[in-house]
This record gives structure tokens, C-alpha cells and sequence, in this order.
């Protein structure tokens, strides 16, 4: 089934969000952007970058891979540092503190994005809702209100969760269009009747965000949840469209390059883009014709402040911007530490680039951090085995041995194991033994030493192939980064951008 909504204008719908907001408590929003006189944590821009998937050792694992023990990302540079709780609701919870509050450890991206874009908790796959399906504004949506420039970059689909989560609304993330069914857009549990087709919450997300206005750059996957009616409304409120959702010509990274205007959309694959590996592998394949995420941020940054794109010529209230490095997550739970590795690169070159704006500019605020861990990315020592190649499960030894000599006791049944680079553990990854380390040459390593081989000087495990309740890193530079220091929730990161944009008090 296909379903179309009226135009909603963004001033039109987010001024019924942020009434919303105000009657439910959800913040203090400011009237007007700058509308306080406490400059505390303010900023003019705030650039939020989001590994998706990325826990602790996904940053470790690539600092080894690509600059050595001594070396670090430059995300490891940045002069704030802590750690993010992320845990998720059940349907129907209160929020933390109060009496009906039930918590679920282990969030996905959608619950996740709810939190750090609207400051509630929700249940995992709510998008933009509370958990008891409550439509609660985004951060981008007062940050558009406010009159600021806004723009949202993806390596996935660009109706996908994390993106979404700043510019829709939906009781399930899986209402993404263009082709919609009752089960993948309404959920009874939380409504107790089906709604009706106009409300905002069962309209797929394509429609939501070719209609709202919410970012004024949109850049990344996605072209298939598009179609010529959308089209037709993004070209209506201004926006330069690369490619066509009419004939899912998918755009290019010549078409961003020469792309400007206030307003632009591009979406380079007609799902999500493809993997750095895959296209450094295949210099001369179509898709090594798609933008990289540091390319597409670069682009974004220099659209958002261009002078020529703002209305009012003499001064720039500023700007938003979301960065996801989707494929983190994607590739985390197909196992696939090499590609993982080659997305972490990439998306740690985009937190450069930020980061260089944002030291030229001198007053924007550069988060980096990530919704969730996905599959308990482990490094383990060089020539150990993992649980999965033991004979048995490991028994405990120290039982009563107040020395723990930890000395194992078990027998490793895939010594032989090939070790492997490629997706899921190589080519016998049906075969429960071959679960051995994937081994990755390190800049300290002899001559000759091979990615794949045993003397490898990385090795790296999963303990799954889902995400992990893990405290995730955060990473900040520039105004109110100070905030970032110690261990917050991924709800307070709502507080922190809005009030260093002056969206809220």
C-alpha cells in the first residue's frame, strides 16, 4: 500500500511539536535562537558525530590497525572524553525515576536516536516518541525552528534509524516507504486501536522527511524509499535534488561536488552505500563512483556555510549537523572485522574534518560518539584461541582458590583454524570451529607479515552477532565539551546540544 500525506511545512508541523513538548516537560525551548543570558556551553554550530555500532574497541582495534600502539585517531585527540550509558525502555515504561520505569540493558539504533535527538527513553524501534508513544520534537527540529541551518549525513539508508531519528516520527522504525503495510507502521500494544492514516506516526518516514524540511542537506542512501511524488515535494520547497527519485537515478560524487543552494538532496545508492573496502577493492566499479562519509561531510559543512546560501547576507545564526558511520554497525554484525576496520578509518577521517572546522572556526562544539556496541568486538592476544574453539566450555578452575592462578584448563580444538579477513570468519563460517581470530598486520610488524596470517600482529574476536549493553565512548572539542568529561546517559546529550545551540534552556 502506498499512503500520502498532506504537505506539512517544518515551521507548521515542529510548532506543534514544541507546544507538545512544553505542555509534556520535555524541555524548555527558547523563543528565539540566542534567547538567554547565560553563554555558557553555547556554540554556534554543534557538528554530532555517531559511529554506529562503535564501542571502546572498535577505536582501539583501529588505532592498532592504522597508526600503532603509540598512535591514536583523532578522535582519541579531542580534549573531552568519557563514556555513554545507553540502555533502552520496555513499551509502555515510564522514564528513569519513576514507578512504572522498566528498563531494557540493551538498546537498538532507533531507541537509541530517540534518546540523545528527543531526551526521553523509549522502546527499541520508537522513533522521535516516548514509550508510551508521545510524539517528542528533535534537537534538528528546534535547531530549524530557531532559524539555523541543518543537515543530516548517513553511510545507510537516509530513512534509517539514526537519521531518522532526527526528522520523523514512528511507533516502529520499519515504516519506511515507499511500500507500507498495517504490521510494519502501526503497533497496537502502544495504541490499543490502529490510527488513522494522517497521523504522524504511522506515515513512512520517506514521506515524513520529503515533506517536513526538517535538514536542509540530506546526503546518503536510500534512493528506493523515494519516489516521483517525493520528488515532486522536495523540489516544491526549494531543495536541489542530485539524481532522481523519479527514475532512481542514484546521484554521484561528481554531482555532489558541483552541487550548491540552500536546500540539497543526494542519495547515492538506492540502499545503503557501499563499503569503503568494497570500493577501494574495485576502483573502476559503479560504485566506486559514490561520495566516501568524509567527502560527504566536508560537502555538508562548506553547504551549511556558504554565505551566498543564507537569506540573511550579513550574519549566519549558525548550524546542525549529524554525521553517521553507519556500515560500523552493519558490518559489526556480519562479523566482518575487516571491512569494520576499513569504515572506522573513514569515519574517523570525517571526525577530522570536523575537527579542523571547527578549531578554524572557534565556536563549534564537535561531538563523536555512538548509539550502542554491536557484537562485543574483542582484541585478544596474539596466538590464544577463543571460547568458540574450545573443546568444552571453560570450567571454573578458581573455584575456592583465593590465589586465581587463572591458569586455563581446556584445550584449544581449531589450533588449525584459518585465520581470516574476510566477512563472518571466511569461507567456513557455517562450521561452528571455525570461529578463530581475524588477524590484521599492524605498522610494528616485520616485513612481509600479511593481514590473514598467524604472525599478524592484531587480533581481533566477536562474542556475537548483535549489539551489547556496553557504556559506549564520547569524545568532545570546542564550547561546553567540558560536559563531556566522566559518564553520562545518551538522554543528556539532548540537553547539551539544545543548550549549546540555544534551542532549549
Amino acid at each position: 500500500m502506498r499512503r500520502r500525506i498532506p504537505v506539512l511545512t517544518s515551521a507548521t508541523l515542529i510548532t506543534a511539536l514544541v507546544a507538545t513538548a512544553v505542555v509534556a516537560g520535555t524541555a524548555g525551548v527558547a523563543s528565539a535562537h540566542g534567547d538567554s543570558g547565560d553563554d555558557r556551553g553555547r556554540a554556534k554550530n554543534v557538528i554530532y558525530l555517531l559511529g554506529d555500532g562503535m564501542g571502546r574497541t572498535h577505536v582501539t582495534a583501529a588505532r592498532e590497525r592504522f597508526y600503532g600502539s603509540d598512535g591514536k585517531l583523532t578522535m582519541e585527540t579531542l580534549p573531552a572524553q568519557g563514556y555513554v550509558s545507553t540502555y533502552a525502555v520496555e513499551k509502555l515504561s515510564g522514564q528513569p525515576g519513576s514507578k512504572d520505569f522498566h528498563p531494557n540493558p540493551v538498546t537498538d539504533s532507533a531507541s537509541a536516536a530517540t534518546a540523545w535527538s528527543s531526551g526521553v527513553k523509549t522502546y527499541n524501534a520508537a522513533l522521535g516518541i516516548d514509550a508510551t508513544g508521545t510524539v517528542k520534537p528533535t534537537v534538528m527540529e528546534l535547531a530549524k525552528k530557531a532559524g539555523l541551518r541543518t543537515g543530516n549525513v548517513s553511510t545507510a539508508e537516509i530513512t534509517d534509524a539514526t537519521p531518522a531519528g532526527q526528522m520523523s516520527h514512528a511507533l516502529a522504525r520499519g515504516c519506511q516507504g515507499p511500500v507500507y503495510s498495517d504490521a510494519a507502521c502501526q503497533d497496537l500494544s502502544i495504541t490499543g486501536t490502529a490510527l488513522p492514516t494522517s497521523d504522524i506516526r504511522v506515515t513512512p518516514i520517506a514521506d515524513q522527511i520529503a515533506r517536513n524540511g526538517t535538514a536542509d542537506v540530506i546526503l546518503g542512501g536510500g534512493l528506493s524509499r523515494f519516489d516521483a511524488a517525493d520528488e515532486k515535494a522536495l523540489k516544491d520547497q526549494g531543495y536541489s535534488v542530485l539524481g532522481s527519485p523519479t527514475s532512481q537515478t542514484v546521484a554521484t560524487k561528481s554531482d555532489l561536488a558541483a552541487a550548491s543552494g540552500q536546500k540539497v538532496f543526494g542519495l547515492f545508492n538506492r540502499g545503503n552505500l557501499t563499503i569503503e573496502k568494497s570500493k577501494q577493492d574495485n576502483p573502476t566499479s559503479v560504485q566506486a563512483k559514490e561520495p566516501t562519509l568524509p567527502e560527504m561531510t566536508s560537502k555538508a559543512i562548506a553547504l551549511l556555510t556558504s554565505k551566498s546560501n543564507s537569506k540573511d547576507k550579513s550574519a549566519s545564526k549558525g548550524f546542525y549537523l549529524q554525521v553517521e558511520g553507519a556500515l560500523i554497525d552493519k558490518r559489526s554484525h556480519a562479523n566482518d572485522a575487516a571491512q569494520t576496520l576499513g569504515e572506522m578509518k573513514a569515519f574517523d577521517d570525517s571526525v577530522k574534518i570536523a575537527k579542523d572546522f571547527a578549531a578554524k572556526d572557534g565556536n563549534t562544539l564537535v561531538i563523536v560518539t555512538a548509539d550502542h556496541e554491536c557484537a562485543g568486538f574483542n582484541i585478544i592476544e596474539k596466538g590464544t584461541f577463543t571460547n568458540a574453539e574450545a573443546t568444552a566450555p571453560p570450567a571454573n578452575v578458581d573455584s575456592g582458590n583465593t590465589a586465581n592462578n587463572s591458569s586455563p584448563s581446556r584445550p584449544n580444538n581449531a589450533k588449525d583454524a584459518t585465520r581470516s579477513t574476510g566477512i563472518i570468519n571466511g569461507a567456513g563460517s557455517a562450521d561452528p570451529k571455525n570461529f578463530a581470530p581475524a588477524t590484521f598486520r599492524i605498522p610494528s610488524d616485520p616485513a612481509g607479515v600479511v593481514d590473514g596470517s598467524p604472525e599478524a600482529g592484531l587480533w581481533l574476536t566477536y562474542l556475537s552477532g548483535n549489539h551489547t549493553g556496553a557504556d559506549v565512548p564520547v569524545y568532545a572539542y570546542g564550547p561546553g565539551s567540558e560536559q563531556l568529561d566522566g559518564t553520562i546517559d545518551n538522554t543528556a546529550l539532548f540537553g547539551i546540544v539544545g543548550k549549546a545551540l540555544r534551542v532549549i534552556r
